[in-house]
């Protein structure tokens, strides 16, 4: 590092990593990023996000390491990778699930010598890829870190300067089973239920019979239908455990509905 500048390397140019690159080019790092599109590489190049093609030859020279790729290949990325790494190489994940990326991270940097941690960024947006990435998607956001230790604050603290051009709002420390097992209901239930609403038989011929009820509940049901099934899967244990609550409530309702139970629909709304 100098003059407090750092080379980092961005592996996966979708919305989140090209987004990641600006933040960090825009604040005068020196950005190495890697993407199997070469298309996304190229855009990168073109629009002043990257400064070069990262490698395994020139990941070690990276303070900073951030994948954004979904989650097989990031496990992936970090096998083949992982002896490639300085000492003084920081890595961090971006991924929407934590339990088997951190089990994998915490694993190859112990025994290759580099610091790995956990992170989820509370960010996004309707469109994908890295035509749609702008510098300041995470501003004001909220950041989630996994660390492999918790009482290790000199760790914290250079996580936080390392993030800090992404101008993340607050960072919250957690462990992985808890990141998965909150974001099945904050994040994961949400989709499943909003790609569901456009489902029934009569969205076809709704248009000019809703309003901005059924527009706010299914504006995240067009969504990435590889990688949220990836995402599902790897935590389904957490998301059915939502799931299968979420249904019975929904029960209560028809219940108390197909029986004309005024009181009990009355109380579950009001509840």
């Amino acid at each position: 590092m100098q003059d407090g500048k750092m080379t980092v390397g961005i592996v996966g140019l979708g919305l989140i990593g090209g987004s990641a690159a600006k933040a960090y080019k825009g604040a005068g790092h020196r950005v190495l990023s890697y993407d199997t599109d070469i298309n996304a590489s190229y855009a990168a190049s073109l629009s002043g996000a990257s400064d070069g093609k990262l490698t395994e030859n020139n990941l070690g020279e990276c303070e900073l390491v951030i994948l954004c790729t979904p989650p097989e290949a990031t496990v992936s990325y970090l096998r083949k990778n992982a002896s490639h790494f300085s000492p003084d190489t920081l890595v961090i994940d971006f991924c929407g699930i934590k339990r088997q990326i951190c089990e994998v991270g915490f694993s190859l940097a112990e025994k290759h010598g580099f610091t790995f941690v956990g992170g989820h960024p509370m960010a996004g947006g309707k469109q994908k890829g890295m035509a749609a990435s702008r510098a300041d998607i995470f501003t004001g956001a909220s950041m989630v870190i996994v660390p492999p230790v918790f009482d290790n604050m000199a760790l914290l603290d250079r996580v936080k300067r390392a993030l800090s051009p992404l101008s993340f709002e607050k960072f919250k420390v957690s462990t992985a089973e808890k990141h998965d097992r909150l974001i099945a209901y904050t994040s994961q239930l949400t989709h499943v239920i909003s790609n569901a609403l456009l489902k029934s038989s009569v969205a076809p011929e709704s248009d000019g019979f809703y309003g901005g009820s059924l527009r706010n509940m299914t504006q995240i049901a067009k969504l990435n239908e590889k990688l949220w099934a990836e995402l599902f899967l790897l935590n389904s244990d957490c998301l059915t455990e939502e799931l299968d609550s979420f249904i019975e409530i929904l029960k209560s309702y028809s219940d108390a509905i197909k029986s004309g139970d005024k009181e009990a629909l009355t109380e579950l709304l009001k509840d």
